[in-house]
């Protein structure tokens, strides 16, 4: 395959930097309609003032991207909201599912689960004066009796593996237990199918591979199931209708929307609103099938490199397009990458390169540069 036969479908549509750039998994490149859709919210505040949230819909901003990311991550709109950053919207969905009892009260998590992951669950066993080194389990197949939550990780942020989060899910019910998943290197990546898989709660960010832009606002899922939880409340978890009635008592709105708490950032909405356009454009199916080539593609190169190990998995159904390559002095050369090759991708300590070829946007011209700079590098 290659690009002419298997162009890019949106590179178009999005600023590129000169160099080959293959690290939208941790920053995705910004839609070219951003600048324009943050200008239009400026001219609506310089000339609406408050006005604006009645006469420019910005009241609505937030539930307007519920429809598009829920069909981002198969789920209904119902059971999606719009709201806060990952780790914040973790403790949350935390707060309400994670109800430990004397005899179920661990938490199960990847092993190599994003510090962030682990500081969030180890603070809410210790906030409910249990025992993290006991209560946190760092092995999400050591499901048992004891089990309260499993949180997942879709795609790991270390290997580019991808979870099996059906089976997880399944897992976790058949032991009593919930799933929580996060979504934040597997939404805008894999195909997801939330409701499908029976999955209890989510939570995602939006900056990576959805180029929501840095530190955009995050997304929740919550099943239905759920809606009713116990929650730590704020005023805008409640319904709409009712909001601005201030009353002191909280009632909440339905569906994951009420597990809102502050007003939404407006203009932090705009980028995310631009990017979701072209996903609906594009199609998360179009995007896996392009992605599955595009990335085998650059895995075929990567593993012909000597002196380096790739470590995602090779079979398509378990990665998604983040490639983790395991070589000494990672970072050192991810800085010779971009200075004396024009690569750009990411590493983390000690010893692992990622390169992502986003299916939107990288070609396989770039995955051949890449590929052929690593290997100079090294040699």
């Amino acid at each position: 395959m290659d690009d002419h036969r298997d162009p890019a479908p949106a590179r178009h549509r999005f600023a590129l930097p000169p160099e080959v750039y293959l690290a939208g998994n941790s920053l995705g490149l910004q839609p070219l309609a951003a600048r324009a859709a943050i200008a239009a919210r400026l001219d609506e505040w310089s000339s609406l003032a408050v006005e604006g949230w009645w006469d420019a819909g910005w009241l609505d901003a937030a539930d307007a991207l519920r429809a598009p990311l829920a069909r981002v991550v198969g789920a209904r709109p119902d059971d999606v909201a719009v709201m806060n950053t990952l780790t914040v919207n973790l403790h949350l969905l935390l707060a309400a599912l994670y109800r430990p009892t004397p005899e179920r009260y661990r938490i199960a998590i990847d092993e190599d689960a994003f510090p962030s992951d682990s500081h969030a669950v180890a603070s809410h066993v210790a906030w409910h004066g249990l025992d993290p080194r006991d209560a946190v389990v760092r092995d999400p197949g050591a499901i048992d009796e004891t089990t309260a939550v499993v949180l997942l990780a879709g795609v790991s942020y270390l290997t580019g593996a991808a979870a099996d989060i059906a089976a997880v899910t399944a897992a976790a019910h058949a032991a009593g237990a919930l799933a929580v998943i996060d979504l934040a290197h597997a939404a805008g990546n894999l195909p997801l199918e939330l409701d499908a898989w029976d999955v209890d709660a989510a939570a995602w960010c939006t900056y990576k591979y959805l180029n929501g832009g840095p530190g955009a606002p995050g997304a929740i899922y919550v099943h239905e199931r759920h809606h009713g939880a116990p929650r730590l409340a704020g005023w805008w978890g409640v319904d709409a209708a009712d909001r601005f009635r201030m009353e002191p008592d909280f009632v909440a709105g339905p569906g994951a929307a009420g597990f809102a708490l502050s007003t939404p950032p407006v203009l932090a909405l705009a980028p995310l609103a631009a990017s979701l356009a072209v996903f609906d454009e594009v199609g998360m199916p179009a995007l896996r099938e392009r992605s599955v080539r595009l990335t085998g593609h650059l895995a075929d190169r990567l593993a012909s490199v000597a002196g380096c190990e790739v470590l995602t998995p090779p079979e398509p159904e378990r990665r998604g397009c983040q490639l983790s390559v395991r070589v000494p002095g990672a970072r050192d050369l991810a800085g010779r990458l971009r200075a004396e090759h024009g690569v750009i991708c990411d590493f983390r300590e000690p010893d692992v390169l990622r390169f992502a070829p986003v299916p939107l946007i990288t070609t396989y011209d770039e995955c051949d540069r890449a590929a052929a700079a690593l290997a100079a590098l090294l040699r």
